[in-house]
Order: C-alpha cells, then sequence, then structure tokens
C-alpha cells in the first residue's frame, strides 16, 4: 500500500462528546444536556477535530437515550455553527435493542454513522472499584455489563448497512477486535459497503484487544493486507490510553478520536475539563510530529461524504 509521505499528510481528528460507557458521577465535564453537547462540539471543532461523534442522553439524569428528539436541538445548534461532519452513533450501548440504537441514524440521514463490526464482552464494571461511591442507575449500568454483551449480529450490522446505505450515509466502522475486520472483509465481499472504509480501531475495552504497541500494529497489518488501499485508518484508546495509541497511530499514517467518550482525562489526574482540552492537547503532538490537521472538507474528500447539504437535519 502506498502511503503519503509524512510531511504532507493530513491527519483527521474525531472527538467523541459524550457517548454511553462513563457516567455523570465520574466527571462533572461530562456534557449532558443538548446544550452542553453542542457547546462541547463547537468548541471540539474550533480546537480543530474535523469530526464530532454523537450519542444523547436523558437531560435529567444523563442516561443514554437514542430518541431522535433529544438529538434533534443539539444537531441543528452544531450544524448552525460549526461545518464539522457529524456522526450519529448506531451503537447507543449496549441495554439497547438494534431498532433503539438505529433510529437516530434513519431519522437524520447524517455523513457519517457508527457501526460496530461484532458482538462482544463489553466489560465496564472494573471503573466501578475507581468509583465506590457510584449508586443508582450508574451502578446498575456498569455492573450489568459484568453479566451481559454488547450485541452485534451479523444480521444486525446487515440491518444497519442496508438501512443507512439507502440514505447514502457512510460508516465509522468500529473494530475492537482483529476478528471484526474480517467481519468487514466479509460484508465488503457481499457488495454490502463500499470503499473507501473508515475503519476506527479501538483498543483497551475489557472483551476486545488489547493497548500494547504490538497490538496497534497487528490491527494495522491485518487492514493492510484484508483492504490495502481501499480504506482510512483511525484509531481511539480507551481511559489512560487514549494520548499514547493515538501517538502511535499518527506516527504510524493513521487518523486519531479523543474525546470524554473514550476518556474523562487530559493527563493522569487531571480531569479534562471539555472535549476541546483534549483535541487541542492532540493537535499539539500531531503538529509537533511535523503533521497538519484536516479539515472537515479534507475530511468529506478523503472519505467521500455526501455533504451535510444532504442531510435531514
Amino acid at each position: 500500500m502506498n502511503r503519503p509521505k509524512t510531511s504532507s499528510r493530513k491527519v483527521v481528528i474525531s472527538c467523541a462528546i459524550t457517548g454511553s460507557i462513563h457516567t455523570p458521577s465520574m466527571s462533572p465535564h461530562l456534557p449532558i444536556t443538548a446544550e452542553q453537547i453542542a457547546r462541547n462540539a463547537v468548541e471540539a471543532a474550533q480546537a480543530g477535530a474535523a469530526v464530532i461523534h454523537l450519542h444523547a442522553r436523558k437531560p435529567d439524569s444523563g442516561i443514554p437515550d437514542q430518541n431522535p428528539a433529544l438529538f434533534r436541538p443539539f444537531l441543528q445548534s452544531i450544524k448552525q455553527q460549526s461545518d464539522a461532519v457529524l456522526n450519529l452513533t448506531t451503537g447507543g450501548s449496549q441495554t439497547m435493542t438494534i431498532e433503539e440504537r438505529l433510529r437516530p441514524a434513519v431519522e437524520f440521514s447524517p455523513e457519517l454513522a457508527s457501526l460496530n463490526m461484532g458482538t462482544m464482552n463489553f466489560g465496564l464494571y472494573p471503573m466501578l472499584q475507581r468509583y465506590p461511591e457510584i449508586s443508582g442507575w450508574e451502578r446498575d449500568y456498569l455492573e450489568g455489563s459484568r453479566s451481559g454483551f454488547f450485541r452485534n449480529t451479523l444480521a444486525d450490522i446487515e440491518h444497519i448497512l442496508r438501512s443507512c446505505s439507502e440514505q447514502n450515509t457512510r460508516f465509522e466502522v468500529e473494530c475492537y477486535d482483529i476478528g471484526h475486520l474480517y467481519t468487514l472483509a466479509h460484508f465488503i465481499d457481499r457488495g454490502l459497503i463500499k470503499p473507501p472504509f473508515f475503519v476506527q480501531s479501538v483498543f483497551g475495552i475489557l472483551g476486545g484487544i488489547g493497548t500494547h504497541a504490538e497490538d496497534v500494529m497487528h490491527m494495522r497489518r491485518t487492514a493492510d493486507r484484508l483492504f490495502g488501499g481501499d480504506y482510512v485508518w483511525s484509531v481511539l484508546g480507551a481511559g489512560a490510553n487514549q494520548m499514547r495509541i493515538a501517538t502511535s497511530a499518527a506516527l504510524m499514517g493513521g487518523n486519531v478520536r479523543v474525546g470524554l467518550e473514550d476518556s474523562l482525562w487530559l493527563k493522569k489526574g487531571q480531569l479534562a475539563k471539555s472535549n476541546a482540552e483534549q483535541v487541542t492537547a492532540i493537535r499539539g503532538i500531531i503538529e509537533g510530529l511535523g503533521l497538519e490537521i484536516a479539515t472537515p472538507d479534507d475530511a468529506r474528500e478523503l472519505l467521500q461524504l455526501k455533504g451535510s447539504d444532504r442531510t435531514a437535519f
């Protein structure tokens, strides 16, 4: 696979604003309301994020929720204030049905939607050791990941692909393990997803691939072998691994994802006060390596997206 020269390559920074992994008790800076999510997203875009990955939460409790009515206010607000590519989750959370998870992407027809590539254990319960004071729905939610699982069957994946592809929505394909790359290859062979493939490799979730440098290299090598020049590689490292793995990926010719969905921290012992702080930190690292960051239009061209004027929000 021929890669662009390091000095001329532009790195796409994605930012995942709130997610469904962390709970409000873990950080006072986690955005919950539509206003908070929109403000965090716009600030992250201003700091250099070309792609904004979005979940919604119930504003009174912070419970993850895929009701499109909760997405609409912040989608419209972000679009009015920013040209960033808006990427809607179809992952939702492991407590939701596939139809619940799919609703926002179908209703709003975004340029990008996330797509998880396999059913897996998704262990969040170790966080209870670090946050023993958590109670109520938050404790139940985290504890439930001990005996539950994150459902993404082959039929589920096909259903999401067919539902969103009809609207020319492309996918951020989230791969938590090597087998997920082979699942993507299966759907490519069936003609259900077209290049360029935006492969987001996820490291550090209990139940998925680890965070060793060899794990990152193995994911890269396997994707190169399976997809050649037809894919765009990005990485996210969960928790304390966020900046280290992002830096490694940038050095290996990849793109990066940061944000409070993936880690609450700016550095050891210091909570990030906003998503923009994390974007600013990784931007500094990327530019310090002599690389440029991609603009939203650069990302649209690289990923061959349909444009924000063809969304339904």
